[in-house]
Formats: structure tokens, sequence, C-alpha cells
């Protein structure tokens, strides 16, 4: 069996593990160590940074110039997310200020950001997503074949095949039941993300994961979403998209994709879509 190489370390408000086989080195995961480390400085709102400048700049309703290449390429992953997902991934939404991303204006050939209204952003698991990204392609540059990377227990990305063979199978638990299982799925070259409105890390109801935009309420029901995509950010905006969707977008959003997309009703467990 091929021999792991493993980095454990506290990033984007969690727990990162980096697993890299076939051409593993300790300098290939220091490199992508350092790449996740590099988006938690980017877009952390927890301590200075180019997302805390950017957010004071529109809280006071002003135009802010943007020179952080990762904070840009957010931007754009939260704007193409947004489309993508009908408008529900957004990183403006927040009921505290009543702002939503239809009020952000970014111009990413000017590196400029303006909103019609004081507004702050939060990328929240966008940017588990696109660290894991990062890291996974610092990895394969160097020459490893084989990995599994994740962020806390939600955020996962799986490229190559197992060290024993065949794809890296996972068992999605319940969140409320301990003892139930929610899905069985194998991913390869694929990303997971898992987003819930119960269980662990849920008891901030401001947090835009839970707000269903344009609505000032925090989504009730229990449900959970699960979303597989080729990239961490894709899977991270459609899990949450998932987890907040009203029936209609719910449908929209799985029609054709029941094999990647998954959204469960936990009060009425048999039901995929709430």
């Amino acid at each position: 069996m091929t021999r792991a190489r493993i980095e454990r370390f506290a990033a984007m408000g969690t727990r990162v593990e980096l697993h890299a086989f076939d051409g593993a080195t300790p300098a290939a995961l220091a490199d992508a160590r350092r790449a996740v480390e590099a988006v938690d400085d980017a877009l952390t709102i927890h301590r200075p940074s180019p997302l805390v400048a950017l957010n004071e700049a529109l809280l006071a309703g002003r135009e802010a110039a943007v020179t952080d290449a990762i904070l840009l390429d957010a931007l754009d992953a939260a704007a193409a997310a947004h489309v993508a997902t009908f408008g529900l991934f957004d990183v403006a939404a927040d009921r505290r200020t009543g702002g939503n991303w239809t009020m952000v204006r970014f111009d990413r050939a000017g590196g400029t950001v303006a909103a019609s209204r004081p507004l702050a952003l939060d990328f929240g698991g966008l940017g588990k997503g696109l660290a894991l990204d990062r890291a996974g392609a610092v990895l394969r540059d160097a020459g490893v074949t084989s990995a599994l990377l994740s962020a806390g227990e939600s955020s996962i990305l799986a490229f190559g095949p197992h060290p024993l063979g065949g794809g890296w199978p996972f068992a999605i638990p319940h969140p409320i039941d301990a003892d139930a299982t929610l899905l069985e799925i194998e991913l390869r070259d694929q990303s997971l993300s898992i987003s819930a409105t119960v269980g662990v890390g849920t008891d901030a109801p401001e947090r835009a994961a839970l707000l269903r935009p344009g609505e000032p309420a925090a989504i009730a029901p229990p449900a959970c979403a699960v979303a597989i995509a080729e990239s961490g950010a894709a899977a991270e905006a459609l899990s949450t998209a998932l987890v907040v969707a009203d029936p209609a977008r719910a449908a929209r959003l799985l029609r054709d994709r029941r094999d990647t997309r998954f959204r469960f009703d936990l009060a009425h467990q048999e039901s995929r879509v709430a």
C-alpha cells in the first residue's frame, strides 16, 4: 500500500486535513497547506483581511478597489454561483443589513466593488471550497496523483484513485440520528459538500447558509443537502442553495442531477425534496 503523507491544521474556522498518496512529498504538503492558509487570510471576517477592508468600504457606502487575487477569484465564484443557483446562493444575504447580491456591482476588469446600499459579504463555505480547490491544484502540480482533502466533516475533495483501488467511499451520517445514515456515495475527481439547518455549527441564525435570499426569517424546517461537483467551490454553493431552497427551486436544482445532488426533509426522511 502506498504510504500516506498527512498534514493536519486549523484554518477556515475548522480542522483541515490533507492526505496525499502517490507522488506526495513533505514540500508538496507544506505548499498545499500554505494555499489553504492564504485563502483563510484573504477571506476571513474575524481579523484584518482583504475581505474585512472591502466590507468596511461597502458598509460605509464607498466603492472599493480590490487588488487581492484570491478575493477577486472568490467574488467571481460568488457571482457565478448566484446565477447557477437561481439566486439562492448569496454571499451578501444577511438579515442584519437586508443586503443581497443583486445590490452588488462587481467589475472584475476594473477590480472594483460597490453596492447600492450598505452591506457586507461573507463567503462562508464557499471559502472552504476555494481553499480545497487551490490545495488540490498545488498537489496535482507537484505530481501527486491520489489525495483526499477535507475542511471539517462537511467539505471534501478527492482526486485520483483510492490507494486500495477504485473510488473514495463515504457514508453521510444523519445530522440528528447518530445511528442512521442518509446516503452512501463514492467520489473520484470530485468534491462533496454537506449543508444542514440542524446539527453542529447551525446555532448562529444570521449565517447566510441559513437564510433564503429575499426573506427575513431564518430557515426553520430540519433539512440536509448534499452536493457533488467537479470543484469544491461549486459543491459548497450547491449544497447551501439546496438547503435553503423553496420547493420549486429545489426541484429545478435537482432536475436531471439525482446522482449528484440530494436534499433531505429530516422531518420526513423518506422525502428527497422538502
